[in-house]
């Protein structure tokens, strides 16, 4: 061989080495990126450790719920993860948002009655009741003896008017929890609702004599008191969770709205002629424009119960228990 093919055997070598040796230093770079990626992402998707939980659910509102938003993404079809996630985004207002998560993870998780429950609960408060009702139904078909899914099922028939499913939903209830105060109270409030006051008065007693009552018992047993004309019973009920004023001031407005509210003027119209007092005088107030008589204002006789009073000065309403 010349000596000049004998240069470029060798140089063909070297090069060949060379290229060689580029390829592997590359590939072997290329890899160990790929491989702190690939451990860096699994970090990334590792479940929070206890310590952030505890943190996380410490914290506001807002931060909680972008915290479990994370955990979700993480694991979308992580039972517990998203009925947690679901909770925290109710705590913000984000109902919709609650409903669209559970529903994603009902497809996965058709059997769990927690789910379910949450899923009533956040349906209940966009008041879509009907489909509130099908989710504690499912939840009650699937552990029959949770007296929750019960309860919840009847307090959402009362929301649409169905008083005595409401009730049949409520005595299931019970037949598992007698002494469940809240139950108590929404089926006095329920009996109320449907005119049987003698029968929301039994319940709320027995609501009220609970371990566990609470001034919104006592003042719905006030409230159905007060509208049997039972004002003594009224304020001993309600004495202790109001000021004598407000108390007294409750009672007369029931007396207003359960009795028909009457004047001198309607009266006279059916009293025989000198059976009554002449009609007192208005009274004069001073000043050049008003030396005159007053006329009279009259209130229509009716046997309609007066308007409801504003709750926000009298705390005079009937109000669900949790």
């Amino acid at each position: 061989m010349s000596r000049v093919k004998t240069s470029l055997a060798v140089l063909a070598l070297v090069l060949a080495a060379t290229t060689t040796g580029c390829a592997s230093t590359g590939s072997k770079e290329e890899k160990a990126q790929k491989a702190e990626l690939e451990k860096a992402m699994a970090e990334a998707m590792k479940p929070a450790g206890p310590e952030e939980v505890a943190a996380a659910n410490r914290a506001d509102p807002l931060t909680k719920a972008n915290f479990w938003s994370k955990e979700h993404a993480k694991d979308p079809e992580n039972l517990e993860t998203a009925i947690t996630f679901a909770k925290a985004l109710r705590d913000i207002g984000s109902d919709d948002r609650a409903v669209d998560v559970l529903s994603q993870v009902l497809v996965v998780h058709p059997d769990s009655a927690e789910l379910l429950m949450v899923l009533g609960r956040a349906l209940s408060t966009k008041q879509d009741f009907s489909a509130a009702i099908q989710a504690y139904s499912q939840a009650a078909t699937l552990e029959p003896e949770r007296a929750e899914a019960w309860a919840a099922m009847g307090t959402a028939f009362d929301q649409i008017d169905r008083h005595a499913d409401a009730q049949a939903a409520y005595d299931r209830a019970l037949s598992i929890e007698p002494n469940r105060t809240s139950t108590l109270t929404n089926y006095g409030l329920s009996l109320a609702l449907a005119g049987d006051l003698t029968g929301a008065e039994a319940k709320l007693r027995l609501a009220d004599a609970q371990p566990d009552t609470n001034t919104r018992v006592k003042e719905n047993l006030a409230l159905v008191l007060g509208l049997q004309g039972k004002y003594a019973e009224m304020k001993e009920a309600s004495g202790g969770n109001a000021p004598p004023r407000i108390v007294e001031q409750n009672a007369e407005l029931l007396r207003e709205m359960v009795q028909p509210t009457r004047t001198w003027e309607a009266l006279a119209e059916h009293a025989e002629l000198g059976k009554l007092p002449p009609a007192p005088m208005p009274p004069r107030i001073a000043g050049s424009d008003s030396e005159r008589p007053q006329a009279a204002t009259s209130i229509p006789v009716t046997d309609a119960p007066a308007a409801m009073p504003d709750s926000s000065d009298t705390g005079l309403r009937l109000r669900r228990a949790n």
